[in-house]
């Protein structure tokens, strides 16, 4: 039970990290109590930060890999153990730490026979390996293998295309979700009017940033993504089916927003696995070159039933998801 002299209701919300651990180089932990709240705000804190911390929380990975000599991703190079595409599986597993958002390039020549590893690889000053045991490959004979990688800094999930790479460059699907997992719980102290919450978050990275560094900058972000509202005024926003406001921002500097349109726009950039779909329905859409929600909208309900493998209980938890995470309903054409 936490006791206070003075009155809870003119106290300062804080935050303080009770429990902080290295389960290994790529797991980290921290618990964090943050206190007091009214009754009711922690679920909306809660929410919102284990959302900005999963999707809006920067990582680094490696997004592109060029192996001299090769041509094709699933070739094999006579001396190596595994084949392109394993390789570049490797290297997505890396886990960068890097000071800058530019894009790096990082060299790794090795001659064999040798396991290489995340620390052979010559990194620039401003980015460094969190784990440089990490595996890569293994070099069977006494060859010389050069492999050259680009870093770069972003968001969420990033699937390439191999339009536009030249010979030998083969893209990597960058992960760049230096957070696991976050998870909070609401606990109640006082009784009456004085009943307040106190929250425990928990949190787990690839220790780039580490947790108490990833829930600051998913603050930062909240913060970010709000602060334009606090600046909106009535004259600078009119809606389409309302025809005197819209008569009346002809030839003004308003700008006239369509809400469906709005929504179809950023479903473009929003992957389905924002969705947190069962396991079986997100493979079976990704099998079907669904990776987006605007690739999801374009199946009506009876077209998504029609997917290899995804039956119509798939259909109802798609269907779920959107309108829970999104407000987005699958077309009925």
């Amino acid at each position: 039970m936490l006791t206070c002299e003075t009155p809870t209701s003119t106290q300062a919300i804080q935050w303080k990290c009770v429990e902080s651990k290295t389960e290994n180089k790529r797991l980290h932990y921290g618990r964090f109590v943050v206190s007091p709240f009214k009754r009711g705000q922690v679920s909306t804190v809660g929410i919102a930060t284990r959302k900005a911390s999963l999707e809006e929380v920067q990582g680094t990975g490696i997004t592109c890999a060029r192996f001299h000599g090769v041509v094709h991703e699933y070739s094999t190079i006579r001396g190596i153990k595994e084949t392109i595409h394993d390789v570049s599986v490797n290297l997505r597993e890396i886990a960068p730490k890097s000071d800058s958002n530019d894009v790096k390039e990082a060299v790794s020549s090795v001659t064999g026979p040798k396991e290489v590893i995340a620390g052979d690889t010559s990194l620039p000053s401003s980015v460094k390996a969190i784990d440089n045991l990490q595996y890569i490959v293994t070099i069977t004979q006494p060859i010389s293998v050069n492999i050259e990688s680009k870093i770069e800094k972003d968001c969420g999930y990033r699937i390439e295309k191999s339009n536009g790479y030249k010979d030998g460059e083969f893209p990597v699907d960058a992960v760049s979700m230096p957070v696991r997992n976050v998870n909070y719980s609401v606990h109640l102290f006082g009784s009456g009017k004085a009943t307040r919450e106190t929250s425990f978050i928990e949190i787990w990275t690839n220790g780039s940033p580490t947790p108490d560094e990833a829930i600051t900058e998913a603050s930062e972000k909240l913060i970010d993504l709000s602060s334009p509202f606090l600046h909106m005024k009535p004259e600078d926003v009119s809606y389409l089916g309302d025809s005197e406001s819209s008569s009346a921002s002809v030839g003004s500097s308003s700008q006239v927003y369509d809400v469906n349109e709005l929504g179809k726009k950023l479903s473009t950039d929003i992957f389905i696995d924002q969705l947190e779909l069962p396991a079986r329905a997100s493979n079976c859409l990704k099998k079907a070159e669904i990776h987006t929600i605007a690739d999801l909208l374009n199946y009506s309900r009876e077209d998504s039933s029609k997917i290899k493998s995804f039956g119509q209980k798939s259909v109802d938890q798609v269907s779920k998801a959107l309108w829970e995470h999104f407000t987005m309903e699958l077309p009925k054409n």
